[in-house]
């Protein structure tokens, strides 16, 4: 659900074209599915750091992106938010995926994941189709709402960055 709404911001203020969109639930999903399998695998040592880290971490990155765009909207500069870089869609799917490697760490310890692989690619596919469809809907709403977009979706990932550590 986080890939879901940072991809409808992404949709709101960046108006991708349909190859930004592909690279952007391309990388939601591929992040999605791989940080469960990080997880699975990595054992006992990484559980500690992750459980420590990784909402601060989200929180951090989420935050700082939306506090970008947020002050660059309130002082015009809306020519930074256009621009999609491959830099924001990674750091952006980094953001919103460090919580699935808790599920991989998770499903190690209880160990009652018949298939790792099997479950980290229906994550991935789910997240690419729920990222196409975010940019979809933010690009509609984004629209609508005009030069208001950037501010909106400043807002909307710092409250996702700080749900986070809530």
């Amino acid at each position: 659900m986080d890939a879901l709404a940072v991809s409808a911001v992404s949709g709101m203020t960046q108006q991708p074209r349909l190859r930004q969109a592909l690279l952007l639930a391309a990388a939601f999903g591929g992040f999605q599915g791989l940080m469960p399998l990080l997880g699975y695998y990595a054992g006992n040592w990484l559980a500690v750091a992750a459980c420590l880290w990784a909402p601060w971490l989200g929180c951090g990155l989420l935050v700082a992106v939306g506090g970008k765009m947020l002050l660059d909207s309130l002082h015009g500069q809306t020519q930074a938010i256009i621009q999609l870089t491959l830099r924001l869609v990674l750091l952006q799917a980094v953001a919103t995926s460090i919580d699935a490697l808790a599920v991989g760490l998770g499903l190690a310890a209880v160990g009652r994941c018949p298939n790792i692989w099997q479950a980290a690619g229906l994550i991935a596919t789910c997240t690419f189709g729920l990222s196409l469809f975010g940019v979809a809907l933010g690009r509609r709403l984004g629209a609508r709402l005009a030069g208001k977009a950037g501010v909106l979706g400043g807002l909307i990932l710092i409250g996702i960055g700080l749900k986070m550590l809530i």
